[in-house]
């Protein structure tokens, strides 16, 4: 069994948005899924470690 807990983050309407379309449109039950979606590939690919989190982007300023 996985050891799963729950999580609260706090995320602009925009993001959520964003994560809602996303879920929408690959047919994922929920934001929750797009979510670990986006963790699952950063943990498969710690190559784009840098590119993910190194670079600090601002779309909302």
């Amino acid at each position: 069994m996985k050891d799963a807990r729950v999580c609260s983050i706090e995320l602009e309407s925009e993001k959520i948005a964003f994560l809602e379309q996303m879920a929408a449109t690959y047919g994922l039950p929920d934001v929750g899924k797009a979510v670990r979606c986006l963790v699952n590939y950063a943990r498969e690919n710690p190559d784009r470690h840098e590119a993910i989190f190194a670079e600090v982007r601002c779309l909302d300023c």
